[in-house]
């Protein structure tokens, strides 16, 4: 391809970006925009290198990027609802803004984009779970005997139920995940709680949000599930252990149920041979479980 064509490239892409660049991050969400006569790029390679080139230029001028995730059909039921025409470079700069807004972004950090895309699809997904997890506490409506709105006292108690866990983990790195079977699919939520060498714990406010609201709807469907923490320090074994959910309860695994869990293949069901330097072991004890003066539901 001849330079010119790079620089005219470069210009059309820099004509549609306001601050955040809406990003086609597989080749199926590329084909579908091809459709589209103002959409100018031939193959989803020759795309990705343009915009990385762009995040690179802008970069260096001292601009600040944010990549947000560019969903075709989102962006077609966007146009009808608008009534805006599609084909449009500047229909896909309004859909892009709001984006920026409402959708799952990640900061341009430098960084290449084979290293970004994937921070930015898993935060889509947990936005997405975020939002499923939220919209199904939102419908339980409140209790039948008490009137409290079961979805707010379930989160209030999964709330409790992660300060207990977090504050009862030993020193160092915490890796959480936790899933919960429903009716339609399967919810699985991660949280990562560092410590500083202060032993302050950090945490990201968004996978607190979806973890506990994932919980919580566990919790309050009362649906089949499992929590389970690893924790790593410097010097010593990680550790591994985690509770069932079981009614509106978490349950202590035990070490061999823990060992079980982790040595085998979620897809296959098959066995994995266990990780040496890992302690697989029972949970702390959380203690009371109540979130506050209340009854189950």
């Amino acid at each position: 391809m001849a330079h010119t064509d790079h620089r005219a490239m470069r210009r059309v892409l820099r004509r549609e970006i306001a601050g955040t660049i809406g990003l086609l991050t597989d080749e199926h969400d590329f084909s579908a925009m091809r459709r589209y006569r103002t959409f100018t790029f031939d193959d989803h390679p020759t795309y990705l290198e343009q915009i990385e080139a762009l995040l690179r230029t802008r970069a260096a001028e001292g601009t600040h990027t944010t990549l947000a995730l560019f969903d075709p059909e989102e962006y077609a039921e966007f146009c009808t609802d608008t009534g805006l025409d599609p084909d449009n470079p500047a229909t896909r700069t309004r859909f892009t803004a709001g984006l920026a807004a409402t959708g799952a972004t990640v900061p341009y950090d430098g960084r290449p984009l084979t290293d970004l895309v994937p921070d930015l699809v898993d935060e889509a997904v947990r936005q997405a779970t975020w939002e499923y997890a939220s919209t199904l506490l939102a419908r339980l409506g409140p209790c039948p005997t008490c009137g409290e709105d079961i979805g707010r006292a379930a989160f209030a108690r999964a709330s409790h139920l992660l300060a207990r866990i977090l504050d009862t983990a030993p020193a160092g790195d915490r890796h959480l995940v936790c899933s919960v079977s429903g009716a339609a699919e399967t919810l699985v939520t991660v949280l990562h709680a560092d410590q500083d060498s202060e032993g302050t714990t950090r945490l990201d406010e968004a996978e607190v949000l979806e973890f506990t609201s994932v919980l919580a709807l566990g919790l309050a469907t009362r649906s089949p599930g499992g929590l389970v923490m690893r924790t790593s320090a410097p010097g010593t074994a990680d550790r591994v252990y985690g509770w069932r959910l079981r009614g509106d309860r978490l349950v202590p695994l035990s070490a061999a149920e823990v060992f079980d869990a982790y040595c085998t293949d979620v897809e296959s069901g098959d066995l994995v041979s266990p990780e040496s330097g890992v302690d697989y072991c029972t949970p702390p004890d959380l203690g009371d479980q109540e979130a506050a003066p209340g009854h189950h539901h």
